[in-house]
């Protein structure tokens, strides 16, 4: 039985599967691609022949355009196996946003789970991510320092509904990237029992179409850009979080600043974007999350595709299980607003958000480049 080194590897363009002749989330264009979701970072344009979910398939369709989102597309649905040359494939939910997946790959005898980006917690827009059994699980680590343990999300909208009664007559406007997160904020806001209008700025209505579209029901949803400036007072509005400090959230009512992010964990970051009210709510599994998760899959190998790789690997190390820092550049916490590991600027400037530069993470005292 070939060991997973031996057929999947780490070339300019991205994880390569050499007997099944594909890439995962390839970085550049590439003759065969299987895409694990539709954030910017993971679907990129130009791919000849595209296999992923029909809803990120969707998704691809509605930001790249038809013309870009692959020449040729191919949606494979939960856990429908395929051949793809030497290697048996098959894709399972992997709870991050709509369509996300991961890629499950059989090669004699060997079975390798690309995990792409994913999270445990409950979503009501997306199916929830299924443990899959592997030798080898490739996963993310976005969130993987101990010092990140996500609060449960209804607590979080409670805080959120607790501070529009708190000030009635202020406007609260939420940071949220228009893919995944903003749509999760309206499912949980319905949940909560906010049934109240929510209104988005021009950036997020596409995407919440498309959802609607793909049967996720979000409710009355209203554009806030051509409002009239009274109807917004004790009103939530969403808006990318590029958005949320300029000139655009300024018209508002006395406008309470709030930022659903992995990274509101951190309060130095909440301070220099000018957030008033914090929100932890990430599509990102946090570090209890992904450590359950090595457990679930029961592999003796985990090998790290980006994100802090040190730590989840010592974590790994010391529950017997072998580690690997992939150090593949170009991917990033893009939905949370982070720019992609390895550029300079955001993965999606279209939506609105125009983080550029250096991140830091400051609960961990490190510095990180892109």
């Amino acid at each position: 039985m070939p060991h997973p080194e031996t057929w999947l590897k780490v070339l300019p363009n991205g994880l390569y599967c050499e007997p099944g002749g594909f890439y995962v989330d390839p970085l550049r264009p590439v003759d065969r691609a299987v895409i694990t979701h539709g954030h910017a970072d993971h679907a990129r344009p130009g791919h000849r022949a595209v296999l992923a979910t029909a809803d990120t398939l969707a998704v691809m369709r509605a930001r790249l355009g038809e013309g870009n989102a692959g020449h040729t597309q191919q949606a494979l649905g939960w856990h429908e196996p395929i051949g793809l040359g030497d290697v048996k494939a098959w894709l399972s939910p992997a709870g991050h946003v709509l369509g996300s997946a991961q890629v499950a790959m059989e090669y004699r005898g060997s079975r390798v789970v690309v995990s792409g980006d994913y999270k445990r917690t409950a979503d009501p827009t997306c199916a929830g991510f299924e443990p899959v059994p592997c030798d080898v699980f490739v996963t993310e680590a976005t969130f993987a320092l101990p010092v990140f343990v996500h609060p449960p999300p209804a607590q979080e909208i409670r805080r959120l509904l607790d501070s529009v009664a708190l000030f009635p007559n202020r406007t609260h406007v939420v940071g949220c990237y228009a893919l995944g997160k903003c749509q999760r904020l309206i499912a949980l806001l319905r949940q909560a029992g906010w049934d109240r209008p929510i209104w988005l700025h021009g950036a997020l209505s596409a995407m919440c179409a498309l959802y609607q579209q793909r049967g996720i029901d979000l409710g009355d949803l209203r554009p806030a850009t051509v409002a009239a400036k009274a109807s917004l007072i004790g009103a939530i509005v969403l808006a990318p979080p590029g958005a949320i400090a300029d000139r655009w959230a300024r018209r508002l009512e006395d406008p309470v600043v709030a930022l659903a992010s992995g990274w509101m964990r951190v309060r130095q970051r909440a301070k220099s974007r000018g957030v008033e009210l914090p929100l932890v709510i990430s599509d990102h599994a946090d570090w209890n999350e992904l450590n359950a998760t090595l457990d679930d899959v029961a592999a003796p190998e985990v090998w790290v595709t980006h994100g802090r790789e040190e730590a989840l690997i010592h974590a790994a190390a010391q529950r017997g299980i072998r580690g690997r820092a992939l150090r593949l550049l170009g991917y990033g916490d893009e939905d949370d607003g982070e720019p992609a590991h390895g550029d300079t600027t955001q993965g999606d400037t279209t939506q609105g958000d125009t983080t550029q530069g250096e991140r830091h993470d400051e609960a961990a005292g490190l510095h990180l480049p892109g």
